[in-house]
């Protein structure tokens, strides 16, 4: 019953984190629009921040913490699959960690990329997410 609970929990929170990662990269994009010494600019600021430490920081803890938890509980160590998952959950990390970064330069006023990149970049998420769906549900190796 332990496994279920763990299962369970893990998606609930995975959902939680990828809405995070897809409303993240959207916010930047209104950011970006907003002049930079606009009251505007400091909504979007504040907004970014909230969203990073209400719900990605957390999800991200918890997704870590209940995925590791079940890959014990199964033994998935020693399986091809768990490891290609375990390398797009790292990779989605990473981004999750620049998104973070990405955040913390429009703070200050850079901006470095333009709307059209950070609407390319909300592809990232989706694309790990159903790589990482097709190798759990369907474990090729």
């Amino acid at each position: 019953m332990i496994y279920l609970w763990l299962k369970a929990g893990h998606v609930i929170f995975v959902i939680f984190w990828m809405a995070g990662l897809f409303m993240l990269p959207r916010y930047f994009v209104y950011h970006q629009e907003a002049a930079a010494d606009s009251p505007e600019n400091a909504l979007w600021i504040d907004r970014e921040r909230k969203l990073l430490k209400i719900i990605l920081w957390p999800s991200l803890t918890v997704v870590w913490v209940l995925g590791l938890a079940l890959a014990v509980n199964i033994g998935a160590f020693q399986q091809g699959w768990f490891h290609a998952k375990l390398a797009f959950v790292l990779a989605l990390s990473a981004y999750h960690v620049w998104l973070a970064g990405y955040h913390k330069a429009l703070a200050r006023g850079e901006r470095r990329l333009t709307g059209r990149n950070l609407r390319m970049l909300n592809e990232i998420p989706g694309i790990a997410a159903a790589v990482i769906v097709i190798l759990v549900i369907l474990k090729p190796f």
